[in-house]
């Protein structure tokens, strides 16, 4: 499954500095990765994903998050470094989940 959306950068509040920097997928999509992949989560109930920001792909996992009632996605501080962008900005981003 891939999921191409539109989201802004937001910063984990319990963690203020810039390390921990993630976007919110769309809840919709969130509850059909829900629905296709049960009992394939790992730890903290992530799901691995190839993340694909501009030019810059990566592997992490999505992790879900009951507040938001969506998953999120960690964006690295080298994709931020390599993309320009920083929280508060809008981006476009593809997920793929990987390993089902």
């Amino acid at each position: 499954m891939m999921v191409v959306f539109d989201a802004e950068l937001w910063i984990w509040e319990a963690r203020r500095d810039d390390s921990w920097t993630f976007v919110s997928l769309p809840v919709e999509a969130s509850e059909d990765i829900r629905d296709l992949a049960p009992g394939s989560a790992r730890g903290f109930g992530s799901l691995r994903v190839r993340a694909t920001i501009g030019g810059t792909s990566w592997k992490t996992s999505i992790f879900p998050d009951s507040a938001r009632g969506s998953y999120v996605l960690p964006i690295k501080r080298a994709v931020r470094a390599a993309e320009g962008i920083t929280a508060g900005d809008g981006t476009t981003v593809t997920v793929e989940l990987i390993d089902l």
